[in-house]
């Protein structure tokens, strides 16, 4: 159509091929292959840059060496959050019962449930996490960490606040699209301070976004975690890392 009869003009009239051949000079000058082989060279570079070193620490590789592998369930709720009724005490049971080793309790926007649930511990051990609720930017969680961080902040405000409580910066469901979760440029922005992705979560409705987790994970070495995100006690320990047992965020 159009684009044959502008190329067949080009072709008939000499004087027009000249005038766009000399309006095109200073162009020409600037877009050369050198140009654009630093610029593509530049990209992957920074790509590359964003990859977390996957080789960890190595002493602590051998610390761990022998330890026994155990179970972890690293997302999960108690009645201390809005949307669930599950009694603290019912899911340290259930997590004894389903032979758990450790298991994250991550109330929104709460820490009193996980806290309540390290006190009571009894052959579980019992890592003290929240997930927050961000601005608008999707939900993060924390691992490790001592105090409440209300909700409402920025996800950078967030991140820089589980850091300073010596916490591990964990990303639940990151691309489920059918809820608030950080987009694809926001993580990009926080990648060299997130600890670990969750790559499956049994509660994300669309298989994909967990798959594409799977791979956003891969993609930059990030440490690939999981959780059942159980908010009935029929639901703890349905999805489970195996891992060596461990004492602290390390």
């Amino acid at each position: 159509g159009g684009g044959v009869a502008q190329l067949t003009r080009v072709i008939a009239e000499p004087e027009l091929r000249e005038q766009l051949r000399d309006a095109a000079a200073g162009l020409r000058e600037t877009l050369t292959w050198d140009r654009v082989a630093d610029e593509f060279d530049e990209i992957y570079a920074g790509l590359v840059a964003r990859r977390h070193d996957h080789r960890g620490v190595p002493t602590l590789r051998r610390r761990l060496a022998d330890r026994p592998l155990i179970d972890v369930d690293l997302h999960m709720h108690t009645d201390h959050s809005y949307d669930c009724a599950t009694p603290v005490e019912v899911l340290l049971a259930e997590a004894r019962t389903r032979g758990l080793g450790a298991i994250a309790v991550t109330d929104h926007n709460e820490i009193s449930g996980a806290l309540d649930a390290c006190a009571k511990a009894d052959g579980v051990k019992v890592i003290v996490g929240e997930e927050v609720k961000t601005t608008d930017q999707g939900e993060v969680i924390g691992l490790f960490i001592e105090e409440k961080i209300p909700r409402g902040g920025t996800l950078e405000e967030v991140i820089a606040e589980i850091k300073r409580q010596g916490g591990l910066v964990y990303v639940p469901h990151p691309f489920d699209r059918l809820h608030s979760v950080p987009d694809y440029l926001h993580l990009l922005n926080v990648l060299d301070r997130v600890d670990a992705i969750e790559v499956f979560n049994p509660r994300v409705a669309i298989s994909e976004f967990n798959d594409e987790a799977v791979r956003f994970a891969a993609k930059y070495r990030i440490p690939a975690g999981a959780g059942s995100d159980a908010h009935v006690p029929q639901g703890l320990g349905s999805v489970r890392i195996r891992m060596r047992d461990f004492d602290g965020p390390e």
